[in-house]
């Protein structure tokens, strides 16, 4: 607007200074990037076609459907409107170029258009063109001047000039005064772009020929089809007055601040008139001025002091063109020239607009994107007018320059929600007057959770202890993981990692509530079968895609007192009387017997304690408390009695303990016979003694049966083996049977019987894959007497004889198996 202002201003004469103008103006748009320009005339049907703004801006349709284009104006009105299906921009509403600039040329606005998705920000200036719409006017329909007779020729009078609202072409081009035979017209331009326009006496009047004189004032625009305005001017003719009034100087310059007070002198005229009495008093007044000046200023009648009389608006007009007529009572009149000049002050406080804005943004958003689009604006002029856009420098967000007046907030850094949620913005904008003025803007971004953050457990590895025995359902401990994230991205669920334990599922016993993280024993733990096991549980987040963490859990069972102790020797018979043997001639501390027992539970509750709770003869024997062995506390006598009847009971350390009770029969005999003479009347069962020996004798015959069956059978497939393939199985090594040699009591010589025990020697072909089983001892330090007297040592011996040996075929290989007693 600048450039053409000064373009088309009559006082740019030279066309040297039009040049540079020109070329200055051409710099300044093409700096100036994303513009669509557009001419337009005024008074326009509204949906008439403004532009194909799509093709014009190098985009498409679609573009500016997904980008949500839209139109962004500075005013409460908006003139053309955006059709996003055709990319086309069509009238809005009917456009008055007069109330749009007034005689400002050229006439234009400007809008933005902006689109999101990427933001994209685009200016387009429409201009609107001039047509003849309205025709000249004057200020008054008539015009009433008094002109003394004897005024001397080229007696000038000023008159008020019409007023066309067009401009350029469609403005006042010309103005004709009818009949010209006394006056004659001189238009002159006005630096403002008016005309001041007076009437210069040519030939003096004669008030006795023609007392009254009506002129006709026609002023004519230069439009198609011509208007024109008309004014009436009734001229009486007055009585002689020789002199008329003269300014002091005929320009009066003066300056005044913009927003001054009312009442504020800006300057006084001055006129002088050589008359005398009453033809010699001067008086003052503002006339043929525009409206806007004479609300804004007012001159005193008699002094001619000009005073401001409203608010003074830089923004609005810069200059103001005052015409100061003095006048005397005669008629006779001089106009003084006042040209104001208003001086800028920094009155206006930069404005800030957003025009887009996104409150929410993810953390994982690169540097660089997009939050907000400001427009910032001043209207003061020069450095008053000129802006600094910033924000606050403690936040991941930096500001840059677009568009001229326009800044877009983008961030400087990566973001992170879980150190910082949301971030307060402070846009400040300050001019560059003095003092400056400053305004701002706060905004609120919050930064949107995405899942980088995986649960985490307190501790890697977990141990906790559970007592054997456990309810099924018992709450062993609660997992706890936590997840920095927010939302669904920080709702944790826990998973058991299925495993096998001793052979078991690991979820057949514990699992874990997946909601809670709370471990449940699913059965009863026996410490006996398993003493710890460790399980590993993931801890695993909601988001998409979902994170998770491991943590291991061991649990320690812990040992009950829930076992009994077990007695292993002496065994317990029911159907005979098996009884130790004390000679008489023992010795004092005689080991008499030991009694073994064991406790399946562990540390303190398998710690076992010995006592003699009842005996024949208490005096003679004791049992040690922590080896559980019998010996003889005094020298036996011959008064003691053969048969002694001792009861050992065994206790454990747990809490509360448990306890087992054997019974020891002790004989005090130098030798068999009479151990059996004493102990005949002990009560007897010949039933299980004869049932006892027909078993024994079966079991003889039916192992050395099946062994000679074996024997043929193993012959019988060797040769049908031989006859089919002739391939046999050999081993790299020979068959050796084995026999352990017999057990010897490593107490040495301590009265009582050998031990011997039971082997299951099994071999294969392939002697490198034979095995040895350890089977139950035996004692042979029993006595047994039957319920008929048969003798002890013969059924002894018969027990003691070699077990027939017994094949079994299994597969294709010879299995021996041997069993020795």
């Amino acid at each position: 607007t600048w450039c053409w202002l000064w373009l088309w201003s009559p006082s740019c004469s030279s066309r040297r200074w039009q040049a540079l103008v020109v070329i200055l103006c051409l710099l300044k748009l093409s700096s100036v990037s994303g513009q669509a320009r557009y001419s337009i005339p005024e008074e326009q049907a509204e949906g008439s076609f403004v532009g194909n703004i799509a093709r014009d801006l190098g985009l498409d349709v679609a573009r500016l459907i997904s980008g949500k284009a839209r139109i962004i104006t500075k005013g409460s009105r908006q003139y053309v409107d955006l059709n996003q299906d055709k990319g086309t921009l069509v009238i809005k509403e009917r456009i008055d170029r007069e109330e749009l600039c007034g005689k400002t040329t050229p006439c234009s606005f400007s809008f933005e258009v902006i689109l999101e998705n990427p933001i994209q920000l685009y200016r387009v200036t429409v201009e609107v063109i001039d047509i003849n719409d309205n025709s000249p006017s004057f200020p008054k329909d008539e015009i009433n001047l008094k002109i003394a007779e004897n005024a001397a020729s080229g007696t000038r009078f000023s008159l008020e000039s019409a007023d066309d609202p067009d401009v350029g072409i469609n403005d006042i081009q010309k103005y004709t005064l009818k009949p010209s035979d006394n006056f004659k017209l001189e238009v002159q331009s006005q630096p403002d772009g008016g005309r001041f326009i007076e009437m210069v006496l040519q030939t003096p009047l004669d008030r006795e020929k023609e007392e009254t004189h009506t002129l006709v004032l026609i002023a004519s625009d230069g439009g198609e089809p011509h208007r024109s305005g008309t004014v009436r001017i009734h001229i009486t003719v007055l009585d002689a007055n020789d002199n008329a009034p003269v300014c002091s100087q005929p320009v009066y310059k003066a300056d005044v601040k913009e927003n001054s007070p009312e009442g504020t002198v800006v300057t006084a005229v001055s006129a002088t008139d050589a008359d005398k009495g009453v033809n010699g008093e001067v008086t003052f007044s503002i006339a043929h001025v525009a409206k806007e000046a004479k609300q804004l200023f007012a001159v005193n009648v008699k002094t001619g002091e000009i005073k401001v009389t409203g608010k003074l608006d830089f923004e609005k007009s810069k200059t103001y063109q005052l015409n100061v007529q003095a006048s005397d009572h005669g008629g006779f009149t001089d106009t003084c020239k006042v040209i104001v000049q208003v001086i800028d002050e920094n009155d206006n406080i930069p404005t800030i607009q957003l025009m887009s804005f996104s409150n929410s943004i993810s953390e994982d958003s690169p540097p660089g994107t997009t939050i907000a689009v400001v427009n910032v604006d001043d209207e003061d002029s020069d450095g008053n007018g000129i802006v600094k856009c910033s924000i606050n420098s403690d936040v991941p967000f930096k500001i840059e320059s677009s568009l001229t007046g326009y800044y877009t907030i983008v961030t400087d850094n990566f973001l992170d929600r879980e150190s910082v949620p949301d971030y307060n913005i402070t846009i400040t904008v300050s001019d560059q007057g003095s003092p400056p003025l400053t305004s701002s803007k706060n905004i609120n971004v919050k930064v949107s959770d995405v899942n980088d953050n995986p649960p985490k457990f307190s501790q890697s590895e977990y141990s906790k202890t559970v007592p054997e025995n456990n309810s099924p359902g018992f709450s062993v401990f609660t997992l706890s993981a936590s997840d920095a994230d927010w939302g669904q991205n920080a709702r944790v669920s826990y998973f058991l990692e299925e495993k096998e334990i001793n052979g078991l599922a690991v979820s057949s016993l514990v699992s874990v509530n997946s909601e809670n993280g709370v471990v449940h024993a699913v059965r009863s733990l026996d410490y006996e079968q398993i003493k710890w096991f460790d399980f590993n549980v993931t801890a695993r987040d909601a988001g998409s895609p979902p994170l998770s963490s491991v943590a291991t859990v061991r649990i320690i069972v812990q040992d009950q007192n829930d076992n009994p102790p077990q007695v292993l020797y002496p065994v317990q018979t029911g159907g005979s009387m098996v009884a130790e043997m004390v000679p008489r001639s023992a010795d004092v501390g005689y080991l008499v017997t030991k009694v073994v027992a064991v406790d399946v539970d562990s540390g303190q509750n398998a710690w076992l304690s010995y006592k003699l709770q009842k005996a024949t003869d208490r005096a003679l024997f004791e049992v040690g408390s922590q080896n559980g062995e019998i010996r003889t506390i005094r020298q036996v006598s011959d008064k003691d009695a053969v048969k002694q009847r001792l009861s050992v009971i065994v206790e454990d350390n747990g809490q509360p303990s448990r306890s087992a009770t054997v019974i020891v029969n002790v004989a005090v005999a130098d030798s068999f016979p009479e151990v059996l003479s004493e102990f005949s009347d002990f009560p007897h069962d010949k039933e299980y003694n004869d049932n006892l020996t027909f078993y024994l004798v079966l079991a003889l015959a039916v192992v050395s049966f099946l062994f000679i069956t074996c024997l043929v059978v193993i012959i019988s497939v060797k040769m049908y083996r031989w006859r089919q393939s002739r391939i046999l199985y050999h081993s790299n090594l020979p068959v050796i049977p084995y026999y352990p040699p017999r057990y010897s009591d490593t107490l040495g010589t301590t009265g009582t019987l050998q031990h011997v025990y039971n082997y299951e020697v099994c071999r294969t072909t392939d002697s490198r894959k034979s095995d040895m089983k350890y089977m139950q001892p035996m004692s042979q330090s029993l006595v047994s007497v039957d319920g008929d007297g048969t003798d002890a040592q013969q059924l002894e011996k018969q027990l003691s004889g070699n077990c027939s040996q017994m094949s079994t075929l299994v597969s294709d290989k010879l299995i021996p198996c041997f069993s020795l007693l």
